[in-house]
C-alpha cells in the first residue's frame, strides 16, 4: 500500500497537505512541514479506523512525498 501525500500553499499562506488516495484526508499548517506532518497522522489513524473495523487487512505501509 503506498501513499503520496501532496502539498500546496493557498492564497493566505497557509499550507495545505492532502493524501489523494484517501479521500478527505487534508490538513492545514502554517508551514509546508507542520501540514505534512498532521496529514501523515490523519492517514494513519483512518488506516487503523478501517483495520479495527475490518474494513481493511493489515499492509505494509509506504508514504512517499510529492510536493504540488
Amino acid at each position: 500500500m503506498n501513499f503520496t501525500i501532496e502539498t500546496d500553499r493557498e492564497d493566505d499562506g497557509r499550507w495545505i497537505a492532502e493524501v489523494p488516495e484517501l479521500p478527505g484526508a487534508l490538513a492545514y499548517g502554517n508551514t509546508r512541514e507542520a501540514a505534512m506532518v498532521k496529514v501523515e497522522a490523519l492517514a494513519l489513524r483512518v488506516l487503523a479506523e478501517r483495520m479495527e473495523h475490518n474494513e481493511s487487512e493489515a499492509q505494509p505501509i509506504s508514504i512517499a512525498i510529492t510536493a504540488a
